[in-house]
């Protein structure tokens, strides 16, 4: 029995077909790329540039370790400013909180604390000698040296009423108060005011009648 023969196969001689790209006809049109809208500027929105100039002011209060002032204006940024503006203010407002808890617990007694409030007010610190005052006050409400020191920086801020009246109860705890205030320059601008004048220079008071008068 004789085998047959395998047929060949013929394989094909075409080529394979490219798969052609799509080309974009001339009435396809191309997509737009969106484009943002512009930011506004300060004219346009008010409450940025404010945000701005709270921080700009944040910042330099800083510099001037002006924590308390500065930790203020950054709270105002936080509170309304866009987020861009509020990541910065919130780093800068950590540092003011670190820095206030650490000024307020490195002392060892009121006299100290009171040493280092009359030190920020001699380099014009105002709010941050008043904030250690009005601290030493909230522990000793007797504190007539606080008091004294408050009725000052009243009276450097322009605050007369409440000068005189912190100036009276500092003398009403110690009359002492009453002799230092005569030669304290820092009243300066009270010099002229009557009561300024009658709080330090009281009209005498007549001496109680003695027993012998009495018999009289």
């Amino acid at each position: 029995m004789k085998k047959k023969v395998a047929a060949s196969v013929k394989r094909s001689t075409s080529k394979p077909q490219k798969k052609k790209g799509l080309r974009r006809t001339k009435n396809m049109p191309a997509k737009k790329i969106p484009v943002p809208p512009p930011k506004p500027t300060f004219k346009q929105d008010p409450a940025f540039a404010q945000a701005v100039q709270n921080y700009e002011a944040g910042l330099k209060a800083m510099q001037e370790h002006k924590f308390e002032k500065a930790k203020t204006l950054l709270e105002k940024i936080m509170a309304a400013a866009p987020k861009e503006l509020t990541d910065r203010a919130r780093v800068h407002l950590n540092t003011c909180n670190q820095q206030l808890a650490a000024g307020s617990t490195s002392f060892k007694s009121q006299d100290e604390h009171f040493d280092y409030a009359v030190s920020l007010m001699n380099v014009g610190q105002y709010e941050q000698s008043r904030t250690h005052m009005e601290k030493i006050l909230k522990q000793n409400a007797k504190a007539d040296f606080a008091l004294y020191g408050l009725a000052v920086l009243d009276c450097l801020t322009g605050q007369v009423e409440s000068s005189l009246k912190n100036l009276s109860e500092a003398i009403r705890l110690n009359p002492q108060n009453r002799f230092q205030a005569r030669n304290d320059s820092d009243f300066q601008n009270m010099a002229d005011d009557p009561r300024f004048t009658e709080l330090l220079y009281p009209e005498p008071t007549d001496p109680p009648p003695t027993d012998a008068a009495r018999k009289r």
